[in-house]
């Protein structure tokens, strides 16, 4: 859909391509990541609430299915919005590394044109800059996540009732670290 809207304004497919990469769309392969480590991270508490603050596994399961399935959405929800605000400022503070590194490698392709250099090197750019947005949003929420969990299950909600503290802790850390991660950083 994206594509046809770009296309009925004219862009060329170069273009096209740069718009994606600065989209707040992530490929379905980052879709898979997030999905996949927030669904872990997610799981982890299970198996705090059901040794440390005995809870009992099987009638407690409908309530760790839905709280994890929940906290998997929020969690990628914040993987994504994270690695978005992030991407760009990696990008910047790269580009002087990136582009000496890729001038040396292709110095030596007299048959390769300046502009097609250029679009290597932004392709690069954006390449290591996608890369270390990822892994540092996944790196910087499941850090974020368990430190809020652990406070809130031992320190805040530890009088309640373990199913309650629980659902409040896990739900409550995923749900703050999406609106957290909405937020504009400077």
């Amino acid at each position: 859909m994206v594509n046809q809207e770009n296309s009925n304004l004219g862009f060329t497919k170069e273009e096209e391509l740069l718009l994606q990469d600065f989209s707040r769309n992530v490929s379905t392969k980052s879709s898979a990541l997030f999905y996949g480590n927030a669904f872990i991270i997610s799981s982890v508490p299970i198996w705090l609430f059901w040794r440390i603050h005995q809870m009992d596994l099987l009638p407690s399961l409908v309530f760790f299915v839905i709280v994890t399935g929940l906290c998997t959405y929020l969690m990628a929800m914040a993987y994504r919005n994270t690695k978005f605000t992030l991407k760009h400022k990696i990008a910047v503070k790269r580009e002087d590394a990136v582009t000496r590194e890729m001038t040396q490698l292709l110095a030596d392709d007299k048959k390769m044109s300046r502009k097609e250099k250029d679009e290597r090197i932004l392709w690069k750019k954006n390449d290591v800059a996608e890369y270390e947005a990822t892994t540092f949003s996944i790196f910087y929420n499941n850090a974020l996540f368990l430190a809020f969990v652990i406070l809130a299950s031992f320190y805040i909600l530890r009088s309640f009732t373990p199913t309650f503290n629980y659902i409040v802790s896990v739900a409550g850390a995923g749900g703050l670290l999406a609106l957290l991660s909405t937020g504009k950083s400077t």
